[in-house]
């Protein structure tokens, strides 16, 4: 098949280079002008472990899978990666229970390496915490997103797919048992593919909504919720992700550690109506309150802005938790076309899952 892939973050690469793979002609159609500089390079660069997704989700079965076949991934491409191990602390006797909830749910989801932990445990481990328990994900890692991106764009090229940048989709009707697609650009114009797979992140709304043959009312509305990083003048005080309890809208504001070696806190859970990544200086304060509820060592001064990203929501503030939404030729009905939206966390983790499932319900 010619299969278009909209949009180069790291689902689209990821779906493109399995495409290729398979033997398929794969362009892949970016707005930017160069891979991954949205969603995938503003986030925590965390390959996490599977354990908050409830039974029976795509989240949930995607980042097991995709973790462990990104580990092979890392491993196999030289990208650099470290199972650092994270803990998710407890409080007070509240969070205990919350902890030990998501043990379960951990076990339900088949991932390895969890164990609850006591204070003294988790305070040996890591001699500047605080809590009264934990739980110790040994299966969950950092990575490199950038150097990941760019292995994943070697496998598609050397696959003999193209990436095109700076080329925008305007939109895609299906004609004559092919699919027409309208792209801006220096070379705007209409080609035609055999299969289509949005995965423009952010836009992906916008683009479905651009294909008259698509059901508008199949098009879910998008939230948008701002997370906002902060970066910490100093030695790390910790060798794992620290994350507390999770909140509504995210999992919290947690320490993570990047191949560097630098330590930084975030992300929080700001909604917003708009895309805008400007990093608030005041809401340093909500952060000081939330660190020092497992770090009361955290020094006033040491915190300072560093960037935020924009998590592609289904659902909004007192919701459930929505799921990825892969809306495939099964349920629409639209031969060649998969759309995929609300693709956020733990998008980066599962990335290698989903490009295996994507290509299946094209190839069905």
């Amino acid at each position: 098949m010619q299969v278009l892939v909209i949009g180069a973050g790291v689902v689209g690469l990821a779906v493109a280079r399995a495409a290729a793979r398979k033997g398929h002609e794969v362009v892949v159609a970016e707005a930017e002008s160069a891979i991954g500089t949205v969603t995938s390079s503003r986030n925590s660069e965390v390959i996490h472990g599977g354990m908050y997704y409830a039974t029976g989700t795509l989240r949930g079965r995607h980042c097991v899978r995709g973790r462990r076949w990104l580990y092979e991934f890392c491993a196999s491409h030289g990208v650099p990666h470290r199972k650092c191990g994270k803990l998710i602390v407890a409080a007070n006797a509240a969070e205990v229970e919350k902890i030990e909830a998501i043990a379960k749910q951990g076990g339900i989801n088949g991932v390895e390496g969890l164990e609850l932990i006591g204070g003294n445990a988790a305070r040996a481990m890591e001699p500047e915490l605080v809590c009264v328990g934990a739980l110790h994900s040994r299966e969950t890692g950092i990575i490199d997103s950038h150097a990941y991106m760019l292995a994943l764009r070697g496998d598609l090229e050397d696959a003999g797919g193209v990436i095109a940048l700076n080329t925008p989709v305007l939109g895609a009707a299906r004609k004559a048992g092919q699919w027409m697609v309208s792209f801006g650009g220096s070379d705007r114009g209409e080609f035609s593919f055999d299969a289509v797979v949005n995965c423009a992140g952010l836009g992906a709304q916008g683009i479905a909504r651009a294909m008259p043959d698509y059901p508008a009312a199949r098009v879910p509305r998008l939230v948008l919720a701002k997370g906002n990083y902060f970066s910490y003048a100093g030695k790390p005080a910790f060798s794992r992700l620290i994350y507390p309890t999770p909140i509504v809208g995210g999992l919290g504001v947690h320490v993570t550690l990047d191949m560097a070696g630098r330590m930084r806190f975030g992300p929080d859970v700001e909604w917003i109506e708009r895309e805008n990544y400007a990093v608030d200086p005041a809401r340093a304060k909500i952060f000081y309150d939330r660190i020092r509820t497992y770090w009361p060592g955290l020094r006033d001064g040491t915190l300072s802005p560093d960037y935020s990203g924009i998590r592609p929501k289904l659902s909004g503030p007192g919701e459930p938790q929505g799921d990825f939404l892969i809306d495939a030729p099964a349920q629409h009905e639209l031969p060649g076309l998969v759309q995929m939206f609300g693709i956020e966390s733990p998008g980066l983790t599962s990335s290698l899952s989903l490009g295996e499932d994507v290509v299946g319900y094209l190839e069905s």
